[in-house]
């Protein structure tokens, strides 16, 4: 496997509030997870860390040979946890109230990958060549065009296409959607809406399947979309899967 993971707070935003993790643990899984946190006087990259640190702590402590049903509980389990965090959290600092996070996880071991997600950040996976969305957004946005009351052209510049239906620390109790991906793909990619809202998928596909050294991928995507107007923090993680030898 090749990893790598970036943050950036983009154009307009004056601090970050997303946060990101790419770990592997003893018995070789790994743990990609991205939070794009909300709310104000810093709440919001309070709300993400809280989320990052407690799923990594725990997948390293207690993640380990897990067969895909317990991994499964364990998504569902992680999600309540971190939920309960925050809004303990909002308790203690009143002054904090509103704040919340997406978050999209994937879990990658040797005979799986799941891939889930509360609210708006996004899980791909390159298969064939082909970028492909996982994960569905939890968005005003979204429920609407399901519901047929709007096009997909409408949706596009819609002045709602942010507001959130779902996050950590803003529903409870909290449902993760839990995707089980084919193990047959070449690469995951999970990000912020920072990186979606400035780049479509042919353009990020573009960069993905391009010579480029994972890390220069990467940094390029933070580029492109910074040079789009970098209108919120970007944050982006990204596994290769390589043969081995390679």
């Amino acid at each position: 496997m090749k990893t790598f993971y970036l943050t950036d707070a983009g154009k307009v935003r004056s601090h970050n509030e997303d946060s990101v993790i790419i770990t592997k643990n003893q018995s070789g899984d790994y743990l990609m997870a991205v939070a794009d946190g909300m709310g104000g006087h810093s709440a919001g990259e309070v709300a993400s860390s809280i989320t990052i640190s407690h799923i990594s702590k725990c997948f390293n402590e207690s993640f380990c040979n897990m067969e895909k049903s317990k991994a499964v509980e364990w998504l569902r389990e992680m999600a309540s946890e971190v939920n309960e965090l925050i809004f303990s959290y909002v308790d203690e600092h009143p002054e904090s109230k509103g704040m919340g996070t997406t978050l999209v996880i994937a879990l990658v071991t040797k005979d799986y990958v799941l891939i889930g997600n509360i609210g708006d950040s996004s899980g791909f996976v390159i298969k064939n060549d082909k970028l492909h969305k996982v994960t569905y957004d939890h968005t005003l946005v979204n429920l609407l065009l399901k519901a047929g009351e709007l096009t997909e052209e409408e949706a596009k510049d819609h002045p709602k296409k942010n507001v959130l239906m779902k996050a950590l620390g803003a529903n409870n109790p909290i449902d993760i959607d839990i995707f089980d991906c084919d193990v047959d793909i070449s690469s995951i990619l999970l990000c912020s809406d920072g990186l979606t809202s400035m780049l479509d998928v042919e353009q990020i596909e573009k960069v993905l399947l391009s010579e480029l050294e994972i890390e220069d991928k990467v940094i390029k995507l933070i580029r492109k979309s910074n040079n789009r107007g970098g209108t919120d923090n970007i944050s982006i993680a990204y596994m290769e899967f390589v043969e081995s030898g390679d």
